[in-house]
C-alpha cells in the first residue's frame, strides 16, 4: 500500500547506483531477484519481461555458474500476475535454450532441481 507506507522502490530498495564509480568500466550491481540455497547448492531466479539478457549479466551467470554450485533460473513473464511464457536454465557455464511452459512448469523444474542437489549432495 504506497499510500500508507510508501511504495517499497521508493523507501525500501537500496539504490545500488550510488556505488558505480566503485567498479571499472561500465560494471555495475544487478539486483537479485531470488537467491536459495539447498544443500551447499545455490539457485537464482532472474525475472525478466522479454526472452533476452543484457550481455555482460549472460556473461556473469555462465561465469558464476561454471563451477556447478550455483544455478540460474530465467523466467519470462508478467510479475504482476506470474503468468509465465517461458524459461532457461543457465548450468556449468552454458544457458539452455527457452522452453515454452507456465508457472506449474517452472515450479516443477524448480522442484527437481532441488531433488538433483540433495542427490548430489548424498553422493559427497
Amino acid at each position: 500500500n504506497c499510500d500508507a507506507q510508501g511504495c517499497f522502490n521508493l523507501k525500501r530498495r537500496p539504490k545500488i547506483e550510488v556505488f558505480s564509480g566503485c567498479f571499472p568500466g561500465r560494471i555495475n550491481f544487478g539486483d537479485v531477484d531470488g537467491i536459495v540455497e539447498i544443500a551447499g547448492y545455490g539457485l537464482i531466479l532472474e525475472w525478466k519481461s522479454v526472452a533476452s539478457l543484457p550481455t555482460g549479466q549472460r556473461i556473469m551467470y555462465e561465469r558464476l555458474t561454471s563451477g556447478g554450485v550455483l544455478s540460474v533460473i530465467v523466467v519470462v513473464g508478467d510479475a504482476e500476475t506470474m503468468a509465465v511464457k517461458t524459461f532457461s536454465w543457465i548450468k556449468d557455464g552454458r544457458q539452455s535454450d527457452w522452453r515454452n511452459g507456465d508457472l506449474l512448469a517452472v515450479k516443477v523444474s524448480i522442484k527437481n532441481w532441488c531433488e538433483e542437489c540433495l542427490t548430489m549432495n548424498n553422493m559427497r
